[in-house]
């Protein structure tokens, strides 16, 4: 049977959270640098403070607002392309083999031993009573991580770590691993 860990979506939802960080500082910083110049911008006191009042030449922080944005917005469009490429990446826990990314390929009879110490695939159950007496049973998801080591082509050990905070459904990819090795 074959075990699919997709990227983390909390790792794609970072990246789109820098992602439109990065716009909207571009476009708080180019409007102080470009339109704090009109009177109606509501931010001609900043225009005011670092250009009128510095003899006509515009300060360091009138100039970083001006020369910023296209940076700002460069990292939002590199975050972008670094999110697409990553997307479908994903571990594969097949019959005989660990896929991680369709790159390294880790034969189950090459691994040597799997630590799970610092990861916590049982659910943990905690109930929850609101005011009005009702009961909520919430469940946490696995989390941590697990390192596996195992021996590579060269006959070295290898560490591989891998993490619920960058892959989902690590706990099936573990139970199937440990089934496999056992």
């Amino acid at each position: 049977m074959t075990i699919e860990a997709p990227i983390s979506r909390h790792k794609k939802t970072n990246f789109k959270i820098y992602i439109a960080v990065c716009i909207v500082v571009a476009i708080i910083f180019a409007y102080d640098g470009y339109l704090s110049k009109y009177k109606w911008s509501g931010r001609y006191s900043f225009y005011k403070e670092h250009v009128v009042d510095n003899d006509g030449k515009p300060t360091a922080t009138m100039k970083f607002n001006r020369g910023s944005p296209p940076f700002f917005i460069g990292a939002a469009v590199l975050l972008g392309a670094y999110l697409f490429a990553i997307k479908n990446k994903k571990i594969i826990a097949g019959e005989n083999e660990l896929i991680i990314s369709n790159k390294e390929r880790i034969a189950h009879d090459s691994i040597q031993k799997i630590d799970k110490t610092y990861f916590r695939s049982k659910t943990k159950r905690k109930f929850v009573g609101d005011q009005s007496g009702n009961v909520q049973e919430t469940r946490s998801a696995p989390e941590g991580y697990f390192i596996i080591t195992y021996k590579d082509n060269s006959g070295r050990e290898v560490n591989r770590k891998l993490s619920s905070r960058t892959y989902d459904n690590l706990a099936a990819v573990l139970d199937e691993l440990v089934a496999k090795i056992s």
